[in-house]
């Protein structure tokens, strides 16, 4: 039997909103709060109850993993065993109060609306026996199975507003770089994304070998990207590139302390250095870890989960993909990912750039935490609030071991 590392609680309500019960804490294989599909299947072991989950409520720690969770689920009726919210100790507030920054899937009856959209599309590509799981849903996406006859395979994802630009980053990827990016088969409103299956499995544990083939694959993603730069800023994928970077990130962390002047006083000194250095802005992942690529035996590594994307300087993908490894490790993904920009683009000076960025990194990082928080619900904000600070600290941590002359 696995270790059990997470108790789910489950507030139940029906289609409406209208509260139903809450029912006891039941125990989940998998830490990560955002994972859905255990917390279903328990609910159906436990209570033969087959249920949706919108949202989380609260947790029993400040941060994910594990502890006691409770979530917000749909249900058609509460089974037997199930309490009135009171009794549970829960404020019927939390449970109905309405959120400027709630996302449709994670209100009662978003997500019946979002798979029966899917289905619908599928249906007409021809598709027959369309079913529904649930995969994961937080602050950052919901993502579900689709499954039809014959073992065909889809996914549905739908994101917030501020992903809102993934849609469009898989259409000018599929004709600009085929199979490198997930295959778009529709999109709809409220940020709903149908996905084609991509055979393999996500590459969490890729080797170093592994992550030399993510870089490759990325580089020629970005390259294929020069052409589509305009094009991609006019579609909505956010545009940081050069002075824009610096804008963003100080007015994202103005609520935050420290100060982006008191962790990194040469913030511009350093974006200023790493453009003289040659390379040219391109698409950046934004997220560029080997969880953000599927793959399938020797193929090519496929890059997935766009919605951190925009436009900039590709050193902040590198540094991404050269973390948690050792030092070493990492001097050899950065020497390689400089030597294919040197080919590709004579007379440049991507190590430079590395050594200048390395602190904006985090710094950047932090930025984009603290934009999750500002565009979530306070519920949510445990998935990432200890993040800024940490990033912050990071960047501080970098500023004393690079320089900007390189």
């Amino acid at each position: 039997m696995p270790r059990v590392t997470r108790l789910a609680r489950l507030v139940l309500v029906d289609s409406h909103g209208t509260p139903l019960g809450v029912l006891p804490p039941y125990p989940v294989p998998v830490p990560w709060w955002q994972e859905s599909a255990d917390v279903v299947d328990g609910a159906r072991v436990h209570f033969g109850l087959d249920v949706t989950i919108l949202r989380i409520l609260f947790a029993d720690r400040p941060a994910m993993p594990g502890g006691t969770v409770t979530y917000l689920a749909e249900c058609a009726a509460a089974p037997a065993g199930a309490v009135p919210l009171a009794e549970a100790g829960v404020d019927p507030a939390v449970v109905t109060a309405p959120q400027p920054h709630r996302a449709p899937y994670a209100q009662p009856g978003g997500p019946a609306r979002s798979v029966a959209w899917a289905a619908g599309r599928l249906e007409e590509l021809g598709w027959t026996g369309v079913t529904a799981h649930q995969h994961r849903t937080w602050n950052l996406s919901a993502i579900w199975r689709l499954d039809a006859d014959g073992g065909r395979r889809a996914w549905l994802k739908q994101v917030p507003p501020f992903f809102g630009h993934e849609g469009a980053v898989l259409r000018r990827l599929a004709g600009a770089v085929p199979g490198r990016a997930p295959e778009l088969i529709a999109a709809g409103p409220e940020g709903r994304l149908l996905l084609a299956h991509v055979p393999g499995t996500d590459w969490y544990e890729a080797d170093l070998a592994g992550r030399h083939r993510i870089g490759e694959t990325a580089h020629g993603i970005q390259l294929a990207a020069l052409a589509d730069l305009d094009a991609l800023a006019a579609a909505g994928v956010p545009d940081r590139r050069g002075a824009r970077l610096s804008t963003w990130i100080r007015e994202t962390l103005a609520p935050h302390r420290p100060a982006v002047d008191e962790v990194l006083p040469d913030l511009d000194e350093r974006l200023a250095a790493a453009a003289a250095c040659g390379l040219p802005d391109t698409l950046v992942h934004g997220d560029l870890h080997p969880g953000n690529t599927r793959v399938s035996g020797d193929g090519d590594p496929v890059v997935i989960d766009w919605g951190d994307a925009y436009l900039g300087n590709p050193v902040f993908d590198i540094l991404r993909l050269s973390e948690t490894v050792t030092d070493d490790a990492a001097a050899g993904l950065r020497s390689a990912w400089a030597a294919r920009w040197r080919a590709a683009v004579p007379g440049c000076d991507p190590e430079r750039a590395v050594e200048a960025l390395a602190p904006v990194a985090a710094l950047r990082n932090a930025a984009v935490y603290a934009a999750f928080l500002a565009n979530i619900e306070p519920a949510e904000h445990p998935y990432h609030a200890e993040d800024v600070p940490r990033c912050l600290r990071e960047a501080r941590s970098a500023a004393l071991t690079t320089t900007v002359g390189g």
